[in-house]
């Protein structure tokens, strides 16, 4: 294990990371205004899919990924309208999202390249450097300048939440919602308003983190590419204790194991794939049995709200 090993091990942690914060920013915007949505990995599937179809046709990413934020918002109303409006439980659609936005998608990717055609594939974005020519030699200025415009974007949005949660008073109405929405809505916010405001952010969000994985990481679409980074991503937010910034130490933490398993598998040291691709998984177990729920989320979180009710 040399310098090497190492500094591509953390550069390629900081573009795994970038998946799981914008879902882990959806679910954090979610829960933040009442709503547990366990549904991020059905909205990232649909995102993915159609992030590529999009980047194929136009021969845009960045196209793919604004369509992908508008999928995932579309797909987040049905959710959104059954959870707010008819105050249904929220873990019973978050998980039936689980399951349609996958489906549509399959199905959508088998209609449109019909089944058994061969591999499609379509260019990337291209990283910062790329775009203004410039080739990065150390080791500083690949973390800093090698990466597609959505690392920076994440980041950017990581700063702007933990402002706008902390340091304003919209983001402060917003929090209350979530922690006391009857008493939120003595005080003149508009409680389903901002629920709503919510869900649109999520599916934008959930949609983008999709995208990501088939415009700035992957070449093509394929069944099951989100692989599990809609729960790693709710793990993220129990983890970073509903904080954009503990949020983000989450994220980068599983990007580095989900990084570490690719390189051992590369490695082999004569042990199945399999047992590396677990690292993950049981990294994210164990940090939820470590941690535990010491610290509750927001006090309204999974309830449902009824303007009616005294």
């Amino acid at each position: 294990m040399d310098w090497e090993f190492i500094s591509n091990l953390l550069l390629a942690s900081v573009r795994m990371a970038t998946p799981l914060i914008f879902l882990a920013l959806a679910e954090l915007y979610s829960q933040r205004a009442g709503l547990v949505h366990i549904g991020l990995e059905g909205l990232a599937a649909i995102g993915s899919l159609v992030g590529f179809l999009v980047s194929l046709i136009t021969g845009s990413p960045l196209l793919g990924v604004a369509a992908g934020a508008a999928v995932g918002i579309l797909v987040n109303m049905i959710y959104a309208y059954a959870t707010i409006n008819l105050c249904a439980e929220q873990i019973v659609y978050g998980m039936a999202i689980n399951i349609f936005a996958p489906a549509l998608a399959s199905f959508i990717y088998r209609v449109y390249f019909g089944a058994g055609s061969e591999l499609v594939q379509v260019a990337l974005m291209r990283s910062l450097a790329a775009i203004l020519g410039v080739t990065p030699q150390s080791f500083l200025l690949k973390l800093l300048l090698d990466q597609p415009p959505m690392v920076y974007l994440a980041y950017a949005l990581v700063l702007f939440t933990a402002v706008y949660f902390n340091r304003t008073k919209s983001g402060l109405n917003f929090k209350a919602v979530g922690e006391y929405p009857k008493a939120s809505a003595t005080l003149g916010i508009n409680v389903i308003g901002v629920k709503y405001a919510a869900s649109v952010i999520c599916g934008a969000l959930a949609g983008i983190g999709g995208a990501y994985l088939t415009t700035c990481y992957a070449t093509t679409y394929t069944d099951g590419n989100v692989a599990g980074r809609g729960f790693i991503a709710l793990a993220a937010v129990i983890f970073g204790r509903w904080s954009a910034g503990g949020v983000l130490l989450a994220c980068l933490f599983f990007g580095f194991c989900d990084a570490l398993q690719i390189r051992l598998q590369v490695g082999s040291y004569g042990i199945p794939y399999q047992f590396f691709q677990m690292i993950p998984y049981i990294a994210t177990v164990v940090v939820l049995a470590l941690i535990g729920m010491k610290k509750a989320g927001p006090k309204g979180v999974g309830k449902p709200y009824l303007r009616e009710e005294r």
